[in-house]
């Protein structure tokens, strides 16, 4: 009978160890797979923080929804602009960050400006603008109509710039890269007429060129870009290059620029032109 007891004992004891190291066991591989999700999860966040930050205005269509894809697939964090982005539905396909913006509108810019918030703005993307061609000569010249060309496409890049500095001054690289146009050149002009769309390029080439200067010494970058003669809704299908085909060379010239670019003005190609 004693033996009976002891042997039953016994297996009491040797189950209750068991039962001890299995909970050891399992409370210990649940500890890990804590650690190993919670490695995965901060992980998953340093990459997003890591990534960097553009913003390119009017980009849904043309150069700028291209530019937006284009930064997209290399792994940047966009935030695409446009002033109806209920009907950017190309834009939305993208997965992108889009956010409502008119450049001429001083209410429309502040509240862009307070969404963002604090967050840090690596490369500003001046890409919104108009055509203008309808002032192709003088005796055409209807001074609204060119009002209308200077306020988008020089003031409202000039706007945009202002409001959205605090962000650029979180970044390392601040940089600030606006498409132009070879049609803004003063020295390359040969051809006349367009006035409003020159004058328009120019004066945006004018004050990118100035506050390259004022801001030197702040590490900043600030570069004047010409896409090429590019297929879009505001040229004609004879133009030389997709908008993809654009993209990637900006993309490429926006990622190798250094400090020493600061206050310059290139192609698709990186080549430099005179101003």
């Amino acid at each position: 009978m004693k033996r009976i007891f002891l042997l039953t004992a016994m297996f009491i004891v040797l189950a209750a160890t068991s039962f001890s190291t299995i909970s050891q066991v399992n409370v210990s591989q649940a500890n890990t797979s804590k650690i190993t999700t919670s490695k995965v999860a901060t992980s998953s966040k340093a990459a997003t923080a890591a990534k960097a930050t553009v913003l390119i205005t009017g980009a849904n269509r043309g150069i700028g929804l291209a530019l937006a894809e284009k930064f997209h697939q290399q792994g940047f964090h966009v935030i695409a602009t446009a002033r109806k982005p209920q009907k950017a539905d190309k834009l939305k396909k993208l997965g992108v960050q889009i956010e409502q913006l008119d450049i001429i509108d001083p209410k429309s810019i502040a509240a862009l400006k307070h969404r963002l918030g604090n967050m840090p703005i690596d490369i500003l993307i001046n890409n919104a603008g108009i055509g203008g061609h309808s002032t192709r000569k003088f005796s055409d010249l209807n001074v609204e109509r060119l009002m209308r060309v200077l306020n988008v496409n020089s003031l409202g890049a000039l706007r945009v710039i202002q409001a959205m500095l605090p962000n650029l001054e979180k970044s390392n690289k601040k940089i600030i890269a606006s498409v132009s146009s070879k049609m803004g050149s003063i020295e390359l002009n040969t051809s006349g007429g367009v006035l409003g769309y020159r004058a328009s390029k120019t004066a945006l080439n004018s004050f990118n060129k100035s506050l390259s200067i004022e801001y030197a010494d702040r590490g900043y970058v600030f570069v004047v870009l010409h896409p090429g003669w590019v297929r879009t809704d505001m040229t004609s299908d004879r133009a030389t290059y997709s908008t993809q085909e654009s993209a990637a060379g900006l993309f490429k010239v926006i990622s190798n620029l250094k400090r020493e670019d600061n206050g310059r003005f290139f192609d698709l190609h990186g080549k430099a032109l005179s101003w």
